[in-house]
């Protein structure tokens, strides 16, 4: 999907907010409340730090799904200078919802006094935060003249709900330990305008395809009711080493062909926002991206940890600032489930 031009001229990033709960949590002390070296943990994912709403001693949820996004998108809001009357519509992307109904969406949307809008949640992994602006951004271009003008994007995740800190971590499988040290929790949120002026940049594209045919699923995260909950199959499960194969492949085609349909030479890159799996595969994905050029990578996973859906909100909070009059940056958000490609553009403004 491709921005479409619209009735309201071009679809520009307003605000931005993130979200995180507590304190960073670093290796050391993951590595102690899960029983496994820590020299494993920087040497296989390169993430030095990440954000739990949930306590890993006592293990209850502390902060909600619906609680870090709302902060989120109170943030963005007032980064933009408006409020819940001027909200359009809202689209929020999570693969962990707080429950299957009702929509994390609409009660976000209810928290921060907004209503009689069109309310989207759309179910993705890391792409969906790409999905949502894709959407977003094709309403918002497609809206009457004299509608309200912003449009709220929202992604987030927490996926420590679904992790199970009772196990013994020594004697479980690679593919299931890995989401233990790769991931946090966290929210993050845009305001998309197209009231003339009101932004630092303009989202120029969204684009996002399926391309996982024939191909079994990276990563499954299950959802058991009280008719299976006792199944004992796991939570959660990763192919690492089928995304370490896919998605550097990925990644360049998504790169490639967003420089391609947007007929931007890849010397004219300020910034580059490269998927965000973890420290080490994101700097791996990084050099073969690079090939010479000169761009500035702007990543935040090794820090924040692989938030999911809150990703990209985070690389563009930090790319703002950075975007000189005239700059451009391109990103890219792979997701292993059943492998969606995803990719989105930004042209500074000012």
């Amino acid at each position: 999907m491709s921005r479409p031009p619209g009735r309201g001229g071009p679809v520009q990033l307003a605000g931005v907010g993130t979200a995180l709960p507590g304190e960073p949590v670093d290796n050391a002390r993951l590595s102690a409340r899960l029983g496994i070296a820590p020299e494993w943990v920087e040497t296989f994912i390169g993430t030095r730090t990440r954000h739990f709403a949930r306590d890993l001693d006592g293990g209850p949820v502390r902060w909600t799904l619906e609680d870090l996004c709302a902060d989120a998108a109170d943030r963005a809001l007032a980064d933009a200078g408006a409020d819940a009357d001027d909200v359009a519509f809202v689209v929020l992307a999570t693969a962990t919802p707080d429950a299957l109904m009702p929509t994390t969406a609409a009660l976000v949307a209810d928290r921060l006094g907004i209503d009689d809008v069109p309310v989207y949640q759309l179910q993705s992994g890391c792409s969906g935060a790409v999905q949502a602006l894709a959407l977003a951004s094709s309403l918002l271009a497609d809206a009457e003249r004299g509608a309200r003008p912003v449009a709220l994007v929202i992604g987030g995740d927490v996926c420590s709900k679904h992790l199970d800190l009772r196990q013994d971590f020594r004697s479980m499988p690679p593919s299931q330990l890995v989401n233990y040290v790769l991931f946090g929790d966290g929210a993050g949120a845009v305001a998309l305008s197209r009231a003339p002026g009101a932004a630092r940049a303009v989202l120029t594209r969204a684009d996002h395809r399926i391309g996982g045919l024939g191909r079994a699923p990276g990563q499954r995260v299950e959802w058991f009711g009280p008719a299976d909950r006792d199944s004992g199959r796991p939570a959660v499960t990763e192919d690492y080493k089928a995304v370490e194969t896919q998605v550097p492949v990925m990644a360049r085609e998504v790169f490639d062909t967003l420089l391609d349909r947007l007929g931007w030479p890849a010397e004219t890159l300020g910034h580059v926002l490269p998927p965000q799996l973890g420290g080490r595969m994101t700097e791996r994905i990084t050099r073969g991206l690079r090939q010479g050029l000169e761009w500035e990578e702007v990543s935040c996973v090794a820090d924040t940890g692989n938030n999911g859906n809150a990703l990209v909100f985070f690389q563009l909070e930090r790319l703002l600032p950075r975007l000189a009059a005239g700059g451009r940056a391109v990103g890219m958000a792979i997701e292993s489930s059943k492998w969606i490609k995803a990719g989105f553009a930004v042209e500074a403004t000012r």
